[in-house]
């Protein structure tokens, strides 16, 4: 199964974790970082600024429960 961390740039320019979401479209096609973000903006709080939000695709084996974690999906940005 595929499921995105959330995170949030917090004031004291770090990054926390906000929210986790299954990834449940069936089509790959659909899944962009733009839609990925637009859901979680749309689940976790529309007061989330977007340029301040980034996301990390895992995979978790279903039998196991075992946790990969991929490359990060977003544009970085640099920490103070």
């Amino acid at each position: 199964m595929i499921v995105y961390e959330f995170y949030q740039l917090d004031p004291k320019k770090q990054y926390e974790l906000i929210g986790v979401l299954p990834e449940k479209r069936k089509n790959p096609a659909r899944i962009t970082r733009d839609s990925v973000i637009n859901w979680g903006v749309k689940y976790l709080g529309n007061i989330l600024d977007m340029n301040d939000i980034f996301f990390i695709q895992l995979t978790i084996d279903e039998n196991t429960g075992s946790i990969f974690r991929t490359t990060p999906f977003f544009e970085t940005h640099e920490i103070m």
